[in-house]
C-alpha cells in the first residue's frame, strides 16, 4: 500500500533554501515545506492518524498539522518529491499496527541466580557493620 492522501489535503509552500547553492541561492525558492492536516484528513483511519501524530512528534503542530521540510536538492521539483516521499514513509509506518507484547515469565534458573546474588550481597553488607562486643 504505497498511497498518499489526495492532493487536496496537502499544501506546499516554497521558500529560499539555506546553505550553499551558488548564484541561485538568493534568487530561487527551491526549498519546500509540505503541510498535511492530519486531524481533518478524511483519507486516513483514526488509528493511523493517532500513530502518525505519535511518529511525527515535533513535526506536528498543536493544531494537528504535519509540517515537513525538504531542501536537499537544488530543484524545487526534486525537493517536492522528497517531501512527498517523507510523508509517504511516515504514513506507511503509521499504517503498520504494532505487535502486541506477549507476557513471559523469567525462567526458574534466572530467578534462582538473582536470589543467590542477593544472599551473597546481604552477607557482604552484614559483615560491614560495627563489631558485636556483647559476646565478650
Amino acid at each position: 500500500m504505497n498511497r498518499l492522501p489526495p492532493a487536496s489535503e496537502i499544501t506546499f509552500e516554497f521558500r529560499r533554501a539555506s546553505g550553499p547553492g551558488g548564484q541561485n541561492v538568493n534568487k530561487v525558492s527551491t526549498a519546500v515545506r509540505l503541510r498535511f492536516d492530519v486531524g481533518r484528513s478524511r483519507s486516513l483511519p483514526e488509528d493511523v492518524k493517532a500513530r502518525l501524530v505519535a511518529l511525527a512528534g515535533k513535526k506536528v503542530s498543536a493544531e494537528g498539522v504535519l509540517v515537513l521540510d525538504a531542501q536537499r536538492f537544488r530543484t524545487q521539483e526534486r525537493n517536492r518529491e522528497d517531501a512527498l516521499e517523507k510523508l509517504r514513509g511516515l504514513i506507511e509506518r503509521a499504517r503498520r499496527r504494532p505487535k502486541r507484547r506477549k507476557r513471559t515469565r523469567p525462567p526458574a534458573e534466572s530467578r534462582e541466580r538473582r536470589l543467590e546474588a542477593k544472599r551473597r550481597r546481604s552477607v557482604t553488607k552484614r559483615g560491614r557493620g560495627a563489631p558485636d562486643h556483647s559476646e565478650d
